[in-house]
Parts: structure tokens; C-alpha cells; sequence
């Protein structure tokens, strides 16, 4: 059996040989190569074609973010980004590397006993993230903020829908970012209703998450508040924040710590079942590229309550975990690529305009 191909691009030589020594304890992966810079990372990739590699943001000569762009667009190979980076415009950068296309973030080695546990889990992210089918993303499909769509859903379509609505909620896990930056940017700025949003995005690289995503769109994008009414939410995006629930009941949002949910916290599933419970038909929900099988069970609520249910195609997804073992379940009533989910979403019909009971 072939043994997994793995590129290592980190300036630091101390923590470059660590990570390298750690990947080579594993018998069933070999280093492909070292890089210390972008530049460098570009050309091993090229050379090496490897099956994964593990990216630290902060680099000389070429940085961590344009290495990606060039990667993922020229010869895409699946990206674990490896940071300590966590200020606000670090934190940025590696959004910004997540919707170019890299898969998944993970914080490095802190040094101290727990290492062992985190060796571990960085062998098993590497394995898991080298499985994923990336695709070819050109960073400049992501340039074009609050452009207005191109088309809409059919006549016919829209036929079978609810008259009104007074919600959409939108899950999503890996893959995520950049898949939901362009269904927000689908929206113009003056549409009604609230949009209700769970992303799994690893600790501690969520903190800043909302306030990122408020600068890519026109939408306004903030963490919803344990309380806030969901009317307050009219025309913009509230987001669950990291290592909270987000429920609905009431007419208000509320943040619990309830048990994970598929080892998640926030969940999709317990915001989707809110959301079928508090709105019923008048829901629209949606569920996009994604590992696991969290949002799923939500979703079944979503479409058994009579709201309208969507998921990302396969063709379009980072991963079709998510979504298919929705479309598995039943709960799904349509299954679009990603460029038509924000243009079908954008012309549901508001509710007398109002949000909320």
C-alpha cells in the first residue's frame, strides 16, 4: 500500500523538523519534502504533486495565504493550515486561506505535556484531510462583493414553495467559509430576513470569525446574543458563537451548553430542529459542504415541519458528507450546485417583511 505524500511549508526549522518527525513516526506516511517559504511550497508541489500539506501562515518571501491561492488554483492539493497565529488580522489571514480553499486549521504545538495528544490529533487530521477531493478555486471567484445574481429559480420552481418566509438558516463544516460567502453574496443588502448560521471552525481560530465574514458581503454579520429577539437580526446574518448552541424559542435567540451534538458544539442539527419548531413552514434552511452527518436529522424537522430544505450538490462541495447523508434521510427537498443556492434563496418571498413570531 502506497504511504501518504505529505509536504511540510514552516519557516521555523525547529518546528519544521518537529512536524516532519512526527509525520515520519507514522508508518503509513513519508515527508514529500520541506519548504520554509511560499515560493518554495509552489515548487515542491509542482514537483512532488503530494497527497497533503501542512501550511504555516507566516512566511518569508511568499506568505502562507498566497501559497494557497496559487495552490488551489494551478494544482489543487488538500491544505491543513498549521498556525499559532490567533490576533485578529492573523486570524484573518487564515479565514482568507480557508475560503481560497484550504481545508482545515489547526493550532500548533504549545510545548508543554498535552503534546502527545496533540501529535495524535495532527496524524489524524493529515489522514483525513488527504482524503478530501479538492477542487480547482480561483481566489478571484470570491472578488466580486454583493454582486447581484445572474438568474433565478424557475416559475415552475417556485411553484411548489410557501407563500412567505420568515427565516433562512444556514449550516456548514469543512469547506465552509468559502461556500458561504458566496450564497451571502447573493443577497442584496435590503433583503428582509434574518439568516441564522452554524460553522464548525476548530478552537481557538473562531473568535474572529463573524467579524471576517462582516467584510467579505454586503450582509452585516455578527455572533448572536443569549436573548437578542431574532427581529433585531432583520437583514443581517447572526452566527453561532464558538463553543455555543444557538437556539431559537420564543421569537428570541438563546446560547446553551448542552451536550455536542456529532462532537460538535455549535451544532447545526440543534439550531435546524429550533428552527423547525419555532417557524415551520416559514423556514428555509439549507445545508453545505461538510464532514459527518451534523445538520442532517435538523434538516428531516426542517422539511417534515413543511419548510423548505436544500443541500449543496456533490459536484460543489468540498465534501459530501453533510449533505448527502441528508439527502439519504429524505430531508432534502432540493439539491443545487453552489452557485444557484443564494439566487434561489434570495428570491423566497418575505413575510409581510417581518422576522420573528
Amino acid at each position: 500500500m502506497a504511504k501518504l505524500r505529505v509536504l511540510v511549508v514552516e519557516d521555523s526549522i525547529t518546528v519544521r523538523k518537529r512536524l516532519c518527525e512526527i509525520l515520519a513516526s507514522d508508518p503509513e506516511i513519508e515527508i514529500a519534502g520541506e519548504a520554509e517559504d511560499g515560493r518554495r511550497a509552489i515548487e515542491l508541489c509542482r514537483e512532488c504533486r503530494p497527497d497533503a500539506i501542512t501550511m504555516d501562515m507566516m512566511l518569508p518571501v511568499m506568505s502562507g495565504l498566497a501559497a494557497t491561492e496559487y495552490i488551489m488554483a494551478h494544482c489543487p492539493t488538500p491544505i491543513l493550515v498549521v498556525s499559532s497565529s490567533i490576533n485578529r488580522g492573523e486570524l484573518f489571514k487564515t479565514y482568507d486561506a480557508l475560503a481560497a480553499g484550504a481545508v482545515d486549521v489547526l493550532e500548533k504545538p504549545s510545548g508543554d505535556e498535552s503534546d502527545a495528544i496533540w501529535e495524535q490529533k495532527f496524524l489524524e487530521t493529515v489522514k483525513l484531510v488527504s482524503r478530501i477531493r479538492v477542487i480547482t478555486h480561483l481566489r478571484a471567484r470570491l472578488d466580486a462583493r454583493g454582486r447581484s445574481p445572474s438568474g433565478l429559480p424557475a416559475a415552475t420552481d417556485r411553484a411548489s414553495w410557501q407563500d412567505t418566509y420568515r427565516v433562512i438558516a444556514l449550516g456548514a463544516s469543512t469547506g465552509g467559509p468559502g461556500a458561504i460567502i458566496e450564497v451571502l453574496r447573493a443577497f442584496a443588502p435590503d433583503f428582509p430576513l434574518p439568516v441564522l448560521l452554524v460553522l464548525h471552525i476548530n478552537e481557538p481560530f473562531g473568535s474572529a470569525f463573524a467579524d471576517w465574514l462582516d467584510g467579505q458581503t454586503s450582509r452585516r454579520v455578527a455572533y448572536a446574543q443569549d436573548g437578542e429577539p431574532v427581529a433585531t437580526a432583520a437583514g443581517r446574518v447572526a452566527m453561532a458563537p464558538p463553543g455555543r448552541h444557538l437556539v431559537v424559542r420564543g421569537g428570541r435567540f438563546y446560547l446553551t451548553l448542552d451536550p455536542e451534538r456529532h462532537s460538535c458544539r455549535p451544532s447545526v442539527d440543534v439550531m435546524f430542529e429550533s428552527v423547525a419548531r419555532e417557524y415551520g413552514p416559514t423556514a428555509a434552511a439549507c445545508l453545505l459542504t461538510g464532514m459527518g452527518r451534523d445538520g442532517a436529522a435538523g434538516l428531516l424537522e426542517i422539511r417534515k415541519a413543511g419548510g423548505l430544505t436544500i443541500a449543496q450538490d456533490e459536484a460543489t462541495s468540498v465534501v459530501y458528507g453533510m449533505p448527502r447523508e441528508a439527502v439519504l434521510l429524505g430531508a432534502v427537498g432540493r439539491v443545487l450546485p453552489l452557485g444557484e443556492i443564494g439566487p434561489v434563496l434570495t428570491s423566497l418571498t418575505p413575510s409581510n417583511g417581518k422576522a420573528g413570531p
